[in-house]
């Protein structure tokens, strides 16, 4: 151990019982760490980051650790803040529809809480085991963002700790108090580099008594645009409307209903007149619901359009041999490329036809290769704003520095 480390140990130490050396595991994309803490609370976070701040160390902040390869790597990684250990639901009032969390807390953990009342976080679990922590710096979100949108919309209240050690807090307890809501868009999906959040308090929504999956095979982008648009267009309330798209062969458009029993079988009627003959129905979420369509070490994307471009996203990622899943009903998809090789130019052209429908297509996970050999965020508008963002919450960039956008 380095006399640097070692000091930094010591002192670590003093604000956190619960301070070890790094392991190969504890690497962060690659990136060893050097020290690993495990605070149990918020204030034991913001002792760490004090000592880090002293000591000019880097900080990466880490949930479950489910998503530690999206992005970019970082440049340094002296500090892991494992929040794990922070993994209680703290308050859960079910007369108000909220409840709070630490941020080390399960996403399957909080929905067993409270579904106890009857009641459910709409945001799904896209990862298995994912953190609320972990789900907020990445701004996941699966099939039920059109029902609701994503954590931007849910959460009400956070709490964070700066790099220079400062407990802040946003938000209140009562759902339409939008007090120092700014705070909490901008933790969202800022990959931990912005500040360590260690609590948050999100809205609620009830059960629905019974849930339905209407599914259809669509051979052709064309025939999945039109269905698609013809759900959306039809006033059926879906609770989301996805797409299966694979590399080759037919894809699958699936909408799902829930409410009361009489409402969603009616919905579902229209549905399927919508649809036509050959869409089933089931009381059971399709194989690979909410989740992503890429597996260990291939490149997954995520591609942003408006609604009317769905059939041109689709027909350039089977001219690509993309493999999608995602939201036909908000024009949000993820795909999947399997050979490193191919991901220069299938991402160039997935820009191309992204961007002529107002959106983007971004690089979510992808091996340590293709990291090297693309551009993994693509144009950013707003990048000059976003890197004052940083350097007014940490102006030494040492808190994940480097994994998100422009090197921020």
């Amino acid at each position: 151990m380095s006399t640097l480390t070692g000091t930094a140990h010591d002192a670590l130490s003093s604000a956190c019982e619960d301070v070890r050396e790094g392991r190969p595991d504890d690497a962060v994309d690659g990136v060893p760490v050097g020290l690993v803490a495990r605070p149990g609370t918020t204030e034991q976070v913001a002792e760490v980051m004090k000592v880090a701040a002293a000591h000019r160390l880097s900080v990466v902040p880490r949930g479950r650790g489910t998503k530690m390869t999206w992005g970019l790597p970082p440049a340094s990684a002296d500090v892991l803040v494992d929040l794990s250990t922070m993994d209680r639901v703290l308050d859960h009032a079910a007369g108000d529809l909220i409840v709070e969390a630490q941020a080390g807390t399960p996403l399957a953990d909080l929905q067993a809480v409270v579904g106890q009342a009857g009641q459910r976080l709409v945001i799904d679990e896209t990862v298995p085991g994912a953190s609320v922590g972990g789900a907020l710096a990445s701004n996941a979100a699966g099939p039920q963002r059109m029902l609701v949108g994503t954590a931007r919309d849910l959460l009400i209240g956070i709490t964070v700790v700066r790099a220079d050690g400062v407990v802040a807090k946003a938000g209140g307890r009562v759902v339409k108090n939008v007090a120092g809501y700014d705070l909490g868009k901008l933790m969202i999906g800022s990959l931990g580099t912005l500040a360590v959040v260690t609590e948050a308090l999100f809205r609620l929504h009830p059960v629905p008594e019974v849930r339905r999956w209407v599914s259809v095979r669509v051979a052709d982008p064309q025939r999945a645009h039109d269905l698609a648009q013809a759900v959306v267009h039809g006033q059926t309330v879906p609770g989301a409307l996805e797409v299966d798209w694979p590399a080759d062969g037919p894809g699958t458009l699936t909408v799902q209903y829930g409410g009361k029993p009489d409402g969603v079988e009616d919905r579902v009627g229209t549905a399927r007149s919508l649809l036509g003959g050959d869409a089933s129905v089931s009381e059971d979420e399709p194989d690979g619901w909410s989740s992503y369509p890429w597996r260990a070490g291939e490149t997954g994307l995520k591609l942003t359009f408006v609604l009317s471009g769905l059939r041109d996203v689709l027909a350039v990622t089977r001219d690509v041999g993309a493999a999608v899943r995602g939201s036909a009903g908000t024009g949000v998809v993820y795909a999947a490329l399997d050979r490193p090789d191919d991901v220069p130019a299938a991402l160039d052209r997935l820009r191309s036809v992204c961007a002529r429908h107002q959106g983007s297509a971004v690089v979510v996970d992808a091996p340590a290769e293709v990291k090297r050999a693309v551009d993994v965020w693509g144009p950013v508008p707003a990048l000059d704003l976003m890197r004052r963002v940083k350097d007014q919450f940490d102006p030494e960039h040492r808190l994940a520095p480097g994994r998100f956008v422009g090197g921020i």
